[in-house]
């Protein structure tokens, strides 16, 4: 399995850490969500591409949290669930699941159903679906490499948040704002010094894979990668 993300929303202590402990034997980054009170604030810090999500959790149930995630993405969501009448199974379905597996389960089934929703998601479907390009650079999200060339350069997690945000707006000038919130999605206070670390540290890394003038600045606007 590819490094792909994937979110567990599970408030069960127990299945949580198994879960996590499990999947991420087989190379994913697997994160644990813990605000339970605003699910979507993990969501969008993480970005994942696949979540796991039980129906029975604190403050709002995972009916609520997967109609919000439908509402900014078409990610796979796999509800794991006790709950697992015809009732429950169709209303989920219908709030835009993927797929939905029954407490208790087996781990290794678990794990064979998430490969082979990401691999109908990202690698059957399209094989594109998972890369951004831009003038003969390849990122591939699934690993954080980006390919100019021949060459090959690995990011580091800010790196990637940075590079897919003005990949995805490519020929769009994005704001440091949005930047910063890419990046942290958190109350805590963000020097924009840090970010400006970050963007001079990418750029030098990205001029050495022949990539020099990759991120252009826009001044008093932000950042763009021309199309």
């Amino acid at each position: 399995m590819m490094n792909y993300r994937i979110l567990v929303v599970e408030d069960d202590d127990v299945i949580a850490g198994a879960v996590v402990k499990h999947i991420s034997s087989w190379g994913c980054e697997v994160r644990r969500a813990t605000n339970y009170a605003d699910i979507m604030a993990d969501f969008s810090a993480f970005e994942p591409q696949l979540v796991l999500l039980d129906i029975g959790l604190p403050y709002f149930n995972g009916y609520h949290w997967c109609s919000e995630i439908r509402r900014v993405s078409k990610v796979p969501v796999i509800f794991i669930s006790s709950a697992s009448d015809n009732m429950n199974i169709v209303m989920a379905m219908n709030m835009g699941a993927d797929d939905f597996i029954a407490k208790p389960f087996d781990l290794d089934v678990l794990t064979a159903k998430v490969q082979a929703m990401l691999r109908r998601t990202y690698d059957f479907a399209n094989p594109d679906a998972n890369r951004l390009k831009a003038h003969g650079a390849v990122l591939d999200l699934g690993t954080g490499v980006l390919e100019y060339e021949g060459a090959q350069l690995e990011l580091t997690k800010n790196e990637l948040k940075v590079l897919q945000c003005l990949l995805e707006k490519s020929g769009h000038v994005v704001s440091r704002d949005e930047l910063m919130m890419r990046l942290w999605q958190t109350d805590s206070f963000v020097d924009e010094n840090t970010l400006t670390v970050n963007i001079t540290r990418l750029r030098r890394r990205l001029e050495n894979i022949g990539l020099g003038d990759f991120i252009k600045t826009r001044k008093g606007l932000g950042y763009i990668i021309e199309e």
